[in-house]
């Protein structure tokens, strides 16, 4: 099954980052992707730009940023296929390990588009 991992943290403390600071902490996590690729288990991984970069769209109106409701937004994701919600979680909590300032909120994903892996789910899965 498919999971997003959505990672939060507080994004003036991760654009602040030195370039030595962001290499130590892509350094780690780059432990976790290697054996998530290893493993055919990591899909698309993303980070996000500032949300000073964003805008919401809410019915005609186009608003600048995401006006997140807490201190901290949402800086990117990941998609991983594993069997369960304990296995989404297991992977979550290494990647907490590598960049313990993050939360990673673990969501099951309805496959809207399938996508075109090798091996991925051709089912698409209606949440609706």
């Amino acid at each position: 099954m498919l999971y997003t991992l959505l990672c939060y943290n507080k994004e003036d403390v991760v654009w602040s980052w030195t370039k030595e600071e962001d290499d130590a902490v892509m350094s780690r996590l780059s432990v976790v992707h290697e054996r998530l690729v290893k493993d055919g288990k990591l899909g698309t991984s993303l980070r996000l730009l500032p949300t000073t970069a964003a805008a919401t769209l809410r019915g005609n109106m186009v608003i600048d940023g995401p006006f997140a409701e807490t201190k901290e937004q949402l800086l990117g994701f990941y998609v991983i296929d594993v069997e369960n919600l304990e296995a989404a979680l297991d992977v979550a909590k290494e990647l907490s390990a590598a960049n313990p300032t993050s939360v990673y909120e673990v969501r099951p994903v309805a496959l809207f588009v399938p996508d075109a892996r090798p091996n991925a789910p051709k089912d698409v899965i209606r949440a609706y």
